[in-house]
């Protein structure tokens, strides 16, 4: 008898509709899991846009350097462009680079750098012009009349530029080693070229470190407009404000070759 009643029972609740919905449900959810499952599996992740544009040849491996290397490169003068906001000519990097001028010109020169608008401009790895090819040591170089807007970089570029978080390691100092040392700096002097950027406003009046030091006492109505013043400045004021704080790796100018 009472094995009679327990399998009623059973059969009872296999066949309830609150068991069905419950075995439903869980199928439910189980197909539901496997399919985001697989959707997860092929969702692409965005690609980030570049600070500066990059031409399309440019394989993904360079323009992944190329676009660490543009943000170092507005870190750079979205940093010495600070830094004049805050001191202006009492700076006495300002005073350094720029002899005792308004600080305006650098400090226009440095926000468009940080933030103007791109344009047409552009960034190649290929060599329309074949000076990559033909002229020996060159790592990149502005188009010129070729194109105003674009700028080659060679592949020499990426075999020896360096990250700006080595600034005043492996003996680098600022007024003994090349401007070009670092991927920020090189990049920083590339958009001087560039007229979407610098509006043709920047030159080269000066050859080297002593030259920009006696530029700056002697006609300092130049230097604000000057490509390697405006770099030294930067990276003077980048390594002593913050890959070295309070130390900074000037060098000895009584080392300068003049």
């Amino acid at each position: 008898m009472r094995s009679s009643i327990f399998l009623s029972l059973l059969a009872g609740a296999a066949a309830s509709p609150l068991a069905a919905r419950q075995e439903s449900s869980t199928s439910t959810s189980a197909a539901s899991v496997a399919s985001t499952s697989i959707e997860s599996t092929t969702v692409s992740l965005p690609t980030a846009t570049p600070l500066f544009p990059i031409h399309k040849s440019c394989n993904s491996t360079l323009s992944r350097q190329l676009s660490r290397a543009f943000e170092e490169t507005v870190e750079l003068a979205t940093h010495a462009r600070d830094h004049l906001l805050k001191y202006g000519a009492s700076s006495p990097f300002a005073k350094k680079y720029f002899g005792g001028n308004t600080t305006v010109t650098p400090l226009g020169i440095f926000s468009r750098v940080a933030s103007a608008d791109r344009g047409n401009m552009t960034f190649r790895c290929d060599d329309p012009d074949k000076n990559c090819a033909t002229q020996e040591g060159w790592a990149g170089h502005w188009r010129g009349t070729n194109a105003t807007q674009e700028t080659v970089i060679c592949d020499l570029s990426f075999t020896k530029r360096r990250w700006l978080d080595s600034l005043c390691g492996l003996g680098y100092t600022v007024a003994n080693s090349p401007t070009n040392t670092f991927w920020a700096t090189d990049l920083l002097h590339r958009t001087f070229h560039v007229p979407q950027i610098s509006e043709d406003a920047v030159h080269h009046y000066a050859e080297d470190f002593a030259e920009v030091l006696e530029m700056a006492k002697t006609t300092p109505e130049k230097s604000a407009f000057d490509s390697d013043s405006l770099i030294y400045f930067a990276t003077d004021v980048y390594a002593y404000e913050v890959a070295a704080p309070g130390v900074g790796c000037s060098g000895d100018e009584d080392d300068v070759e003049e």
